[in-house]
């Protein structure tokens, strides 16, 4: 049946006018972006199929890329583009926080946007984000990808990136595929490498995160690896 056909009261986009969008589940919210299903499906069966086709996880859904979204049934190249750029708008609108005040003083939306900018990337990234003298970002940077050593991760072009931005400090991330948040040896070894390099030139190392999927990053600092 399609949604047009609900009593009123139960199609998504009346429910959300009355009760706002957190009352929708995930299906339902995808639901609107998509707007029309399939011959035989609603817009909410649909969705329901692309969210169980990642696995029920919508963190999975949303670092597909375009063209990965586009290959699904119900969402052309239109759709894929629409929604990676829904995407991108939220994780501009979580980074906001950070431009605007101390990034300190907003941890978990530091979190959040690290976790939609890494927690489903299939490779590793390693990331920088450079603060000024009052830890307002300056701007988030993408410094290293692949498998990440202290022999992949230079500390002289770390120190050089900060000093190109004229950088007061800096938080420091990157992810494991793997799913699993645990700092490994390397990673210790690493971070305290570029600790030391960076203090050479008055750029103080606030935290490094691990970010593991979904689940919540692994703050360096909170675990006392700083």
């Amino acid at each position: 049946m399609a949604i047009r056909d609900w009593p009123e009261a139960e199609r998504p986009r009346e429910r959300l006018a009355r009760q706002g969008a957190a009352a929708l589940s995930d299906a339902e919210l995808l639901a609107i972006f998509l707007r029309v299903g399939l011959p035989g499906k609603s817009a909410v069966d649909l969705a329901r199929e692309l969210l169980e086709s990642f696995g029920g996880d919508l963190a999975s859904l949303a670092y597909s890329s375009p063209r990965e979204l586009a290959r699904l049934r119900g969402i052309g190249p239109a759709k894929a583009a629409q929604l990676s750029a829904a995407l991108e708008l939220a994780r501009r609108a979580l980074a906001s926080p950070m431009k605007a005040r101390d990034a300190l003083a907003s941890p978990e939306a530091v979190r959040d946007w690290l976790r939609l900018k890494l927690g489903n990337i299939p490779h590793e990234v390693f990331l920088a984000l450079w603060l000024d003298a009052q830890n307002r970002l300056i701007v988030s940077e993408e410094l290293f990808r692949g498998t990440l050593t202290q022999t992949s991760v230079y500390p002289r072009e770390v120190v050089k990136r900060a000093l190109e931005h004229n950088a007061g400090a800096v938080i420091l991330a990157h992810n494991h595929p793997s799913g699993l948040a645990e700092p490994s040896r390397a990673d210790e070894v690493l971070t305290s490498s570029l600790k030391l390099a960076l203090s050479m030139v008055d750029v103080k190392l606030l935290d490094h995160f691990i970010v593991a999927g979904s689940a919540r990053p692994l703050s360096f600092a909170e675990r006392g690896l700083l």
